[in-house]
């Protein structure tokens, strides 16, 4: 494993960000960590990366224990942060410059990271350009291109495409890819976007500072149950008590619509139209998305929204404590 996680926890006063979450995540592997704002993920991937200090448990990156070998953990890893930390007034190249300095690579080596890396994100014609004149996008993939200038062996991406639009998004992850290929980089992701989650090759899912279920998203998505159906009809709890007691079905009602899971349901469907008892105004079904993991597990759905007050308050948490060891 390169990296261990055990029993990881940490508590800011009375809040618990994180509560003892335990994982591994395997050399090469794109691992996510999915779940909404205020979830823990940034608290816990701010552990991974020495800019948090637990409050209890262990982690293990790259073999170096994330409380006693900071500086060696730090060398083994790239990070890109929601915001950018991009100073905007110098060009692409003197934002790398700065950081293979602080690295301490050769000059001879950061000219050849630099060339390289820009011309895989596609910024090798920008380069002297001034960051301020970039598009978020374009400012994404620098920094993931500063990431990696050290050769980690981990790439931290918290929340990567947060804020871009989706076409932007969909660049973004071809670069990550391609990087994952030619750098033989392990990518640890955080998100609540799904579409994102999905590229990953493993997911936790994290909740109230849980990991509430850990698979590969093929796994994750057999664990709902089977096909997800969804009818209309006029009355909703009459027609969750008939699936409960003809098909044994858990049915959850929401929006005026019906949904419970069963195998195969396009066999399903034509037997159930003809034979329920209530009239149905609606009927579909579908294979099971992360989104109905999410759902499963915790009994809600991940909203795309901003930081609520909890999170406002633990990252504000982390801001004035973080640098204490």
């Amino acid at each position: 494993m390169i990296i261990e996680v055990d029993a990881l926890a940490k508590q800011f006063g009375e809040i618990e960000a994180v509560k003892g979450v335990t994982f591994g995540v395997e050399p090469g592997e794109i691992f996510g960590f999915l779940g909404p704002n205020g979830a823990g993920k940034t608290t816990t991937i701010n552990m991974l990366c020495t800019l948090l200090t637990p409050t209890s448990g262990s982690a293990i990156v790259n073999g170096f224990d994330v409380r006693n070998d900071r500086s060696e953990v730090r060398r083994s890893i790239g990070l890109v942060f929601q915001q950018t930390t991009l100073d905007e007034y110098l060009s692409a190249e003197q934002n790398l410059r700065f950081h293979a300095y602080a690295y301490g690579l050769s000059a001879e080596l950061r000219e050849r990271r630099m060339t390289e890396l820009l011309d895989i994100v596609d910024l090798a014609d920008r380069r002297k350009g001034s960051v301020r004149t970039y598009s978020g996008g374009m400012k994404r993939r620098l920094e993931i291109a500063r990431g990696l200038l050290h050769h980690p062996k981990v790439l931290f991406l918290d929340e990567p495409t947060l804020g871009l639009d989706p076409q932007t998004r969909r660049l973004i992850w071809d670069y990550l890819l391609k990087l994952r290929e030619t750098e033989g980089l392990t990518i640890f992701l955080t998100t609540h976007y799904m579409d994102e989650a999905e590229h990953a090759d493993r997911i936790a899912v994290i909740d109230h500072g849980n990991i509430v279920g850990l698979d590969t998203p093929i796994g994750l998505k057999r664990s709902v149950g089977g096909d997800l159906v969804t009818i209309a009809t006029g009355d909703t709890a009459a027609a969750a008590e008939e699936i409960k007691g003809r098909y044994g079905a858990e049915a959850a009602i929401r929006d005026g619509t019906v949904s419970f899971n069963v195998s195969h349901g396009a066999e399903f469907l034509p037997d159930f139209v003809k034979t329920f008892g209530q009239p149905l105004e609606s009927v579909s079904v579908r294979q099971p998305t992360l989104d109905d993991v999410f759902l499963h597990l915790t009994g809600r759905e991940i909203r795309d929204e901003g930081l609520d007050s909890q999170q406002q308050l633990v990252e504000g948490m982390a801001r004035r404590f973080g640098g204490r060891r």
